[in-house]
């Protein structure tokens, strides 16, 4: 795969899973509704995107390493890439009760991170276990912090 093909992909995939996860792990704890979870996923899925694909955009330029091509073929992966990524939590959240939900979307999210993990590892010779436990415990870091996060807000304002 190309170096601004996967730049993209890999900074898409890996935001929307954590971005997703948090937000919707957050908004459960702290709403219980299912409305506010598939809208926040729909929001991630819009807003986010094209707010990482700009990052990603400028970081390129910044870097005065890449050609107009590369920049744009980086930041179209990454708003796809993260696009579609976020979406697939829609699904769960729909087809289960909420709770049921995000357990099967945390599920999907951290195994979709590790299989990646473990591809990336491979291809820079290093030891898998250590690069899938590394992200996968930062993953879950952000899904502890917001499930709290969520509950306190519920406690103090709900």
């Amino acid at each position: 795969m190309k170096r601004s093909l996967k730049t993209g992909f890999s900074f898409g995939l890996t935001s929307g899973v954590i971005t997703t996860l948090g937000l919707m792990v957050g908004l459960h704890s702290g709403t219980h509704s299912k409305i506010v979870v598939i809208g926040g996923i729909l929001t991630v899925a819009i807003a986010d995107a094209f707010s990482d694909a700009l990052g990603i955009h400028i970081s390129e330029e910044a870097d005065c390493k890449h050609t107009t091509k590369e920049v744009w073929e980086s930041t179209i992966s990454t708003f796809l890439s993260k696009f579609v990524f976020a979406l697939t939590f829609v699904a769960p959240t729909l087809l289960f009760q909420l709770s049921t939900g995000i357990i099967v979307s945390v599920i999907w999210g951290l195994s979709l991170l590790g299989i990646f993990s473990f591809q990336i590892a491979k291809e820079r010779k290093a030891e898998p276990w250590k690069v899938v436990t590394e992200h996968l415990v930062i993953a879950l870091i952000v899904i502890i912090i917001t499930h709290y996060v969520g509950d306190w807000i519920n406690s103090t304002f709900g």
